[in-house]
């Protein structure tokens, strides 16, 4: 059995994390922690979260001593803040533990990049050129090997599974850049209080308008351009990204569904429902991602699916956990 940790475990992607290493037959649940000023510390994860009741009662607590933590977790899961995860890796991973961080602290190896759109001098430069990206169905090899597993971000899972198989075997024109009209439901936001993200304040808007910091995320692991544009939509949980692409001349939709089905035809978690349009219902509370598309001319609209808070992050990080330590890919998961 795989000690395994989860830092930051009060937030949702957090209690689906506990939710997954309870079921999970080679993982015991080692230690649920919160920073050492939550309000959070000392209840159990199951009063905040209350379907989690009679199955995961750990109380959270605070985290005080890295080093003692480390000593006790082979496994170390960072549902953390970006600037905290970046703290905190290196601790754990200098004791030899295997750290998957849901955080954005070292998902993009670009000189400049955390600076920009995350406001802080990255410190840990060699393990950021150590971090393997956690896309599950491209980067299995890698992630077999790695130490640090950087689980990406939600829009990007649901972009680049739709986009990554065309990118690579050459089917758009890379003259007009793929347009990416994304909307996440509330979670996406977090647990903690905000006025923006509150039920009853949100209203369907676009946000981060040409300056998101998940857009050079996906182009830095798509290989290419793209305008990203995030939508919060008022739904709990869920994210649906209709993507516009041109082709290059004399693509056939014969080719669009062959490219699909080499890179997804073996990968269980993507469900390619051709022509078909995926809707949020089918992936909620679920690890799937459905992928439909449509060719008219020159033109190809791309749609895909996922549950934010599962495959968009904590599912992904199970499926990645799975893949580095050789379990059967759906373990814990269906």
């Amino acid at each position: 059995m795989l000690k395994t940790t989860i830092i930051g475990a009060s937030g949702y992607t957090g209690a689906e994390l506990a939710l997954m290493v309870f079921k999970h037959p080679h993982l015991s649940l080692s230690g649920l922690y919160v920073s050492e000023n939550s309000l959070d510390k000392g209840k159990a994860i199951s009063e905040l979260h209350g379907s989690l009741k009679g199955i995961v009662d750990d109380a959270l607590q605070p985290l005080v001593n890295l080093n003692q933590v480390a000593k006790e977790s082979d496994i170390v899961l960072l549902a953390t803040a970006h600037e905290v995860s970046h703290d905190l890796a290196s601790t754990f991973l200098e004791n030899g533990c295997v750290v998957f961080d849901l955080s954005g602290a070292f998902r993009v190896q670009k000189e400049g990049f955390y600076s920009k759109f995350y406001g802080f001098e990255h410190k840990y430069e060699g393990w950021l050129d150590k971090a393997v990206y956690g896309l599950a169905e491209w980067n299995a090899d890698e992630i077999a090997k790695a130490q640090l597993i950087a689980v990406p971000g939600c829009y990007p899972t649901a972009s680049q599974l739709a986009l990554k198989p065309l990118v690579e075997a050459n089917l758009l024109d890379q003259n007009q850049w793929p347009v990416i009209n994304a909307t996440s439901g509330a979670t996406g936001a977090g647990r903690k209080a905000n006025l923006t993200s509150s039920f009853c304040e949100v209203s369907l808007q676009p946000y981060g308008v040409f300056n998101h910091r998940h857009q050079p995320e996906i182009a830095a692991h798509l290989g290419c351009d793209v305008i990203f544009t995030p939508h919060l939509g008022n739904f709990k949980r869920g994210i649906l990204a209709t993507i516009t692409t041109k082709l290059e001349k004399g693509i056939t939709e014969e080719q669009i569904q062959k490219a699909f089905e080499k890179a997804y035809a073996k990968e269980p978690i993507v469900r390619l429902l051709g022509n078909e349009m995926p809707k949020l219902q089918s992936v909620e509370k679920t690890p799937f991602c459905d992928i439909g598309w449509k060719v008219q001319g020159e033109h190809l609209i791309v749609v895909s699916a996922i549950d934010n808070l599962l495959k968009g992050a904590s599912s992904q990080a199970m499926q990645c956990i799975n893949i580095r330590f050789r379990f059967p890919m759906l373990t814990a998961l269906i």
